[in-house]
């Protein structure tokens, strides 16, 4: 049997910090926060989606961020995304080469993990 699509991603968060993500994914990402249910809510983090990507922030105890492995969310807007990102004082990375029909770069959430964001060319 195929696989048919991603449902969502998952990456780590510490402890406590779920203001922190939701100014960061919410305020500057522009995705919108949606209800974990109850049971799982009450492990903390946060679970975030823009119209077809979803993305949980799950709460891991010895926290140490993926600076490596990432999701990567396509966009419209790179530019004006990018220096959104960096005007409000994220670490960014746009040295990284394009890949074949997109523009993209990285940026690091307030926890240290690595998002990539494609736009289309």
């Amino acid at each position: 049997m195929p696989i048919l699509s991603i449902d969502h991603v998952q990456i780590a968060m510490p402890a406590g910090q779920e203001d922190r993500a939701r100014a960061f994914y919410a305020g500057i990402l522009g995705f919108t926060e949606i209800p974990k249910p109850s049971e799982l809510a009450k492990r903390g983090g946060a679970w975030f989606q823009s119209q077809g990507a979803q993305l949980h922030l799950g709460v891991e105890a010895d926290f140490r961020p993926a600076r490596k492995a990432h999701p990567a969310f396509l966009v419209s807007g790179l530019d004006a995304l990018i220096a959104k990102v960096k005007d409000a004082g994220y670490e960014t990375d746009t040295s990284q080469p394009p890949l074949d029909g997109y523009k993209r770069a990285h940026v690091f959430d307030p926890f240290g993990n690595r998002i990539e964001l494609m736009e289309k060319l």
